[in-house]
């Protein structure tokens, strides 16, 4: 595999004459690079003008290698070929560099060029690209090309540092270098004016004369703000190394170069807006510095961009009243690594109330909206603070949080929001502190933690601790000035939505939300649509093969009443046939008996469970789980069951046997309850083990999250 490296642009803030002249200095041996034993001129050219100048030397390295790797090459030095090219009329050096031992086995090619500051031409830009290429190598072609890369990254720190020492001593004995001036053209300007004249600064600084440093600084550091602030860059723009230590951060050479090739190669590319230098930074620490698959990634994330118009997000998208008033999460200061903080109070959000009132559209825009805000406050504090910020915080309160957050199709839209996130806002996450955890909570991190990357995973700390004790954690994390009031805290986060259960006069039409049905849509991909009749039950068997497993379930009366109720046997049961959306009884009444039972008279007995009438409440084969409770058309309920016994659980509907507010005893369509439903069993292997490790952090510090155990039975909650 080619190994590739490509610099961003290095600035020295000297003219291109003095650093040519100090470049010079460091041949033919240089003892500050270790390296280099030495060099000897193979060929050299002047042009009749002076104008250029092109030498090859023949350079030789004591490359820093194993013994065995130097025994089996039978080498103690390598040697290589470089030419220079000098053009003084236009200000450029190009330097060629490649192998000359082994260059049958291994190919090493490197380029790199001196110029004048497009924008200050008193300064001088230097850039270098390399490759490597290990064909074969007596059997060690892995361990020749991670020596090459590691000893190749080493060196290129020492470069600049190595050319600024030679400036330095360059600039004790030289006051100024004379430009090339063309003999031949007609002289314009005096010998003064063509001079590069060097004095000190106020700071002691070499500066050129005919430069304005400060002004032209400052316009630099403007404009190195602006990229840095904005969320887009514009396509020709170049990465500058002291544009990556301020405004991106420190990095390694190496990562430098991933940054740079990815950024060029994009450029090249791809036509129109790339996202900025910050953001295609996440998308390269999300793929380990790995181009290709950080490109595939940028590319998908482009297309998604424009096909959901997310970059026009922040200005067309209105929230809805809904999330205004009820969505209980805000944008609250910052921690104290300076980064901006988001605050989630996900105990107290109604799930399935938002969800029904808004849509999993507006959810999915909410979320990109507080992304897209996010990245843009990153910036901002990277503005304001004079050092790289590129992600937020996140806090979670959990208070409040309980079973009714597990909600099937709630559940799916988080996953869904994930995925999305995941895919176009990687590494966005600085860390997530969540709060008040409940002993329910492993079980939501179980459905949840598999759709998160493993490095945001590990940026998850948890504490069930409250009062004093949180506060005395919060404030390793966070300024006490910054803590809100209802984590112990004194400031107060008014810009949250309340949350809390949203009214159901809020919720949109079942018509309108059965018309937006999808496969694509949890609200709609879930559940199971039915209809039960008086004395004749919707009967759910759901065979449970080991005990501590959680059922959990949710349904939707859409029309008239009816009443819920779980059992448990001992026995096998099968389970009831469905036909259009119904189930069919397992005894066949006559027409009297239908009649009858239409009426609600005792002249037909009916059996405790329609798929097993055999079987009687309380004896050793059938039991009541959860007792009958009524619920009326347009109720909602989630609940859960925490199945103590291996064996079967049923779940039933059935209509009432008085159902008031119907006039004809003979209306049959009256005594038809429409309802919807799922149920989900989650494995008590998939989670044990978290509820004791979140005991033991509940009055203490932020832990890492451990693997999931059995919650507590839940207790079945109209919503």
């Amino acid at each position: 595999m080619v190994q590739t490296y490509r610099s961003p642009v290095r600035i020295y803030k000297h003219p291109f004459e003095i650093v040519m002249a100090a470049y010079e200095m460091r041949f033919p041996t240089c003892p500050q690079i270790p390296i280099f034993v030495g060099s000897e001129v193979t060929y050299e050219y002047n042009s009749d003008d002076g104008a250029e100048w092109v030498i090859d030397r023949k350079c030789q390295l004591n490359v820093e290698a194993p013994y065995l790797v130097k025994k089996i090459a039978g080498v103690d030095y390598v040697y290589f070929s470089q030419k220079n090219s000098l053009d003084r009329r236009n200000r450029t050096l190009n330097i060629e560099a490649k192998n000359i031992s082994f260059a049958s086995r291994i190919n090493v090619i490197e380029n790199c060029t001196y110029y004048v500051h497009a924008e200050n031409e008193n300064w001088t830009c230097f850039e270098q690209s390399a490759s490597l290429d290990v064909k074969n190598f007596f059997g060690l072609e892995s361990a020749v090309e991670k020596l090459a890369v590691r000893q190749y990254g080493a060196n290129l720190a020492k470069g600049k540092e190595i050319l600024e020492f030679f400036i330095e001593e360059l600039l004790k004995t030289t006051t100024h270098i004379e430009r090339y001036r063309d003999p031949n053209a007609e002289e314009t300007t005096s010998t003064a004016d063509s001079a590069i004249e060097l004095k000190e600064s106020s700071d002691g600084e070499p500066v050129a004369v005919h430069q304005k440093p400060p002004m032209l600084a400052a316009e630099n550091d403007e404009m190195r703000t602006a990229r840095a602030t904005a969320s887009f860059d514009d396509a020709d723009s170049k990465l500058e190394a002291e544009y990556i230590r301020r405004f991106l951060g420190q990095l390694s050479p190496l990562e430098e170069s991933r940054l740079c090739e990815i950024k060029y190669s994009l450029q090249a590319h791809h036509k129109g807006k790339l996202p900025n230098d910050a953001h295609l930074l996440r998308f390269l620490r999300a793929r380990d510095f790995d181009v290709a698959k950080a490109k595939d990634m940028v590319h998908a994330s482009i297309i998604w961009r424009k096909q959901h118009n997310v970059d026009k997000i922040l200005e067309e998208w209105n929230r809805p009243t809904v999330i205004k008033q009820y969505f209980p999460g805000c944008w609250h200061n910052s921690d104290k690594a300076g980064r901006p903080m988001y605050i989630l109070r996900l105990g107290q959000l109604d799930t399935k109330g938002m969800l029904r009132s808004c849509g999993v559209e507006n959810l999915v825009k909410l979320t990109l909206s507080i992304c897209e805000d996010g990245l843009q406050r990153a910036a901002e504090a990277t503005r304001k603070l004079g050092t790289p910020i590129s992600s937020w915080s996140l806090v979670v309160d959990l208070d409040g949080l309980s079973m009714r957050h597990l909600w099937r199709p709630g559940v799916q839209c988080l996953l869904k929001i994930i995925e999305i996130v995941e895919a176009n806002y990687p590494e966005t996450m600085g860390q997530v502190l969540v709060v008040r955890a409940p002993r329910v909570f492993p079980v939501l991190w179980t459905l949840i933690s598999p759709f998160i990357d493993e490095k945001t995973r590990k940026k998850f700390m948890v504490s069930g601790g409250s009062g004093g004790d949180l506060k005395e954690e919060l404030r390793k994390h966070i300024d006490e000035k910054f803590i809100p009031d209802f984590l112990g805290g004194s400031c107060l986060t008014t810009n949250c939505g309340l949350g809390g259960h949203v009214p159901k006069s809020m919720y949109l039409p079942v018509e309108e939300q059965e018309g937006a049905s999808s496969s694509e849509d949890p609200l709609h991909s879930t559940y199971t649509s039915t209809a039960t009749w008086r004395g004749y039950p919707v009967e759910v068997v759901i065979p449970i093969e080991t005990a501590g497993c959680v059922l959990t379930w949710d349904f939707d009366v859409l029309k008239n009443d009816c009443e819920f109720s779980l059992y448990f046997s001992t026995e096998k049961i099968e389970q009831p046939v469905v036909r259009d959306g119904a189930q069919s009884p397992t005894t066949i009444l006559n027409p009297v008996e239908m009649v009858s039972a239409a009426i609600g008279g005792a002249s037909h007995q009916h059996p405790d469970l329609q798929c097993a009438p055999e079987l009687k409440v309380g004896t050793p084969q059938l039991s009541v789980e959860e007792k009958p409770v009524l619920f009326q058309e347009g109720d909602s309920m989630q609940g859960s069951h925490y199945c103590s016994r291996a064996g079967t659980y049923i779940m039933q509907w059935r209509v009432p046997e008085t159902t008031a507010g119907h006039s004809s005893t003979f209306d049959f369509g009256s005594h038809k309850c429409r309802l919807i439903y799922y149920y989900e069993i989650l494995n008590s292997e998939n989670f044990r083990g978290s509820v004791a490790s979140l005991e033991s952090c509940r009055s203490s510090s932020f832990s890492s999250i451990a693997p999931p155990t059995p919650p507590t039975p839940g207790t079945p909650r109209k919503s």
